[in-house]
């Protein structure tokens, strides 16, 4: 598996590993190659971003980690590889076109606009600056603009404009304070491609790698789990009731408080008075209440569990939420034409 060798990529694909615990241990910091103890099979490559694409490409490595603006650029729709994950989480931003915003530029506010104004022509093409030259070609060419140079620089895009050396650029854009801080402008229908990590394979290598379909379903089990729970707390509360009945519905009919599939119940114990201090026994009317609640609306839901006789509410941070086979696995085998019974899936545990 390729992985980027360096920038904030390569800082976020190790962490991510690292926190579905698949540690990547490098003995070496001048090493390129590396391993993952929890998958004894696995080889870790680290790579420049867009040698990820080409060596899954080329067929010398199986798996890489890589944005995927550098897999629409480099890999430019080929049909030998295959998005296994298309949303890992980190590296979000957007391939965009940057329009200056003054002078003739003032009132270009949407790529219907930029197409018709009549500067441009066979002598006098639209001049666009990019790194990404095959999605810039085929945005225009989808857009119906006939007259486009695209223009390479290997870096302050954002001054191109303003020298005279571009008309407009196409980059990456995060916040878009570089944009605004060299007097440009997104427009409306500019945003051309939404980008952040995702995980892509060799098909060939899919289908003939002994072992290979093995890892890329522990890879995929792992990440769906740790992305999901990532968006959630588990919430554990006392609850006043008559019944586990009576808690659970008080809690369902909070639409907030429903959880993944709803609450699990159970009684709270405390020390028997009748037994001098050698037993236990259920606390009358006191339970205990689990539900999953999402990061975003965690404090109205303790102000709901609350009033509905919530105390002592503890919050604790979730690893994993192992569901069902993750669909995208299942997209994976559609893909490949694999059935559940295929010989390919022999390798994988019950």
């Amino acid at each position: 598996m390729a992985v980027p060798s360096k920038g904030r990529m390569a800082e976020d694909t190790i962490q991510l590993l690292k926190d579905c615990q698949l540690s990547v241990y490098k003995p070496n910091p001048r090493q390129y190659i590396a391993s993952i103890s929890q998958m004894p099979g696995l080889e870790v490559w680290f790579q420049r971003a867009s040698d990820v694409v080409r060596k899954l490409m080329y067929g010398d490595v199986d798996l890489g980690i890589v944005g995927y603006d550098m897999y629409a650029e480099i890999a430019h729709g080929d049909s030998g590889l295959i998005v296994l994950h298309d949303s890992l989480g980190f590296g979000k931003c957007h391939l965009g076109l940057g329009i200056p915003t003054g002078g003739k530029w003032a009132d270009i506010n949407s790529i219907d606009d930029l197409r018709r104004m009549p500067e441009w022509n066979e002598t006098n093409p639209l001049r666009v600056v990019t790194g990404y030259h095959n999605v810039a070609r085929k945005f225009f060419s989808e857009q119906g603009f006939e007259h486009v140079v695209l223009l390479s620089a290997d870096g302050a895009l954002e001054a191109a404009p303003l020298m005279g050396t571009a008309d407009i650029i196409l980059d990456l854009v995060s916040t878009g304070v570089t944009l605004r801080e060299n007097n440009l402008k997104e427009i409306e229908g500019g945003r051309i491609v939404d980008s952040q990590g995702v995980l892509v394979a060799n098909k060939r290598a899919l289908r003939e790698q002994p072992g290979l379909l093995a890892v890329v379903h522990e890879l995929i089990e792992r990440l769906e789990a740790h992305l999901k729970a990532e968006n959630y707390y588990s919430v554990v509360a006392n609850m006043r009731g008559s019944s586990p009945g009576e808690v659970a519905h008080n809690i369902l009919s909070s639409d907030g408080l429903r959880g993944l599939q709803g609450p699990t119940i159970t009684p709270v114990y405390s020390m028997d008075p009748d037994s001098n201090g050698s037993g236990a026994a259920e606390s009358p009317s006191l339970y205990s209440a689990t539900i999953c609640v999402p990061k975003k609306r965690l404090y109205k839901s303790i102000k709901d569990l609350r009033a509905i006789g919530g105390s002592g509410v503890l919050v604790q941070p979730m690893t994993y939420i192992f569901d069902e086979e993750p669909e995208r696995w299942q997209k994976v085998l559609a893909a490949l034409d694999i059935d559940i019974g295929d010989p390919l899936l022999a390798s994988l545990e019950p």
